[in-house]
């Protein structure tokens, strides 16, 4: 297996497939979940001749169960120690949901000022900021999260499941061809993870404002995002992001879920390796 060892003794496990002098991506995950989350677009890009990353967010996944550190300048400072370890150069970084919050701090604050970012692309992201405050009235109430933490405390087995089964995946919409091994990858993937990282990572992903994170980044940046996401509301992630970076193109799928590089693929990989290769 391999780890990166980050200055605070965290091990981080990543995933590293390909020619080494191939342009890497670099995948980085939603919460509760693991570098296998992206398992479907690294085949993907690995047979399109693309070097592909993947690492466990801090308490994720394989990565150290660490008592401290759960917020995204950890976040950030983590996939810059696997970066700067690999010696990436010229790398395309694509976030989904939390994993959007953790490319966004990522690129603003490590990857643009080295010099090592050629693009970004954000699918179902956080940022700008997920919870309702003065500033933010479109955002969701602070007791939806509140509730999150409730669920995982008492039964983080079964909240999973409900979870994946139900508003990640759009499971729970009339009709919906639901597949249960998808389920039971996301209920694997958040299980293998920290309770505590997950507990902690609920503040990280809601409350942590990045409007001068995307601000700040001037590399090309793809947005993507399903216009029937219930977990990532669009009109207060995507919209906002385009509105606040420099150099970004939006897509709004129509019917497309929050987990929608799962559902939908085939559709998702060929719109981000017209990006990337264009």
């Amino acid at each position: 297996m391999t780890f990166v060892k980050t200055q605070d003794g965290v091990h981080i496990f990543y995933k590293d497939w390909g020619p080494r002098d191939a342009q890497p991506i670099v995948f980085h995950h939603g919460w509760p979940l693991s570098a296998d989350d992206w398992d479907t677009q690294m085949l993907f890009f690995l047979a399109n001749g693309f070097r592909v990353v993947a690492l466990d967010r801090r308490g994720h996944g394989r990565s150290s169960q660490v008592s401290e550190g759960h917020d995204m300048d950890h976040y950030a400072a983590d996939a810059s120690a696997v970066v700067e370890n690999l010696d990436l150069k010229n790398a395309i970084h694509v976030g989904h949901s939390t994993g959007g919050g953790q490319v966004a701090r990522y690129v603003a604050r490590h990857g643009q000022p080295q010099g090592r970012v050629a693009k970004a692309v954000l699918i179902s992201a956080v940022p700008p900021l997920m919870v309702k405050t003065e500033n933010n009235p479109g955002g969701l109430p602070i007791e939806i999260f509140d509730g999150f933490r409730a669920q995982l405390a008492a039964n983080r087995a079964q909240f999973y499941l409900d979870v994946a089964s139900g508003p990640f995946y759009g499971y729970n919409r009339p009709g919906a061809d639901a597949s249960q091994g998808i389920v039971q990858n996301w209920w694997r993937q958040g299980m293998m993870g920290s309770a505590k990282a997950h507990y902690e990572g609920i503040k990280a992903f809601s409350e942590t404002d990045q409007t001068e994170d995307l601000k700040t980044i001037t590399v090309p940046v793809l947005i993507m995002q399903g216009d029937d996401d219930q977990i990532v509301p669009y009109k207060n992630a995507s919209l906002l992001q385009e509105q606040l970076l420099q150099n970004s193109t939006l897509k709004i799928y129509a019917g497309f879920p929050h987990g929608m590089q799962t559902t939908n693929a085939e559709t998702i990989n060929a719109d981000l390796l017209a990006f990337i290769t264009s």
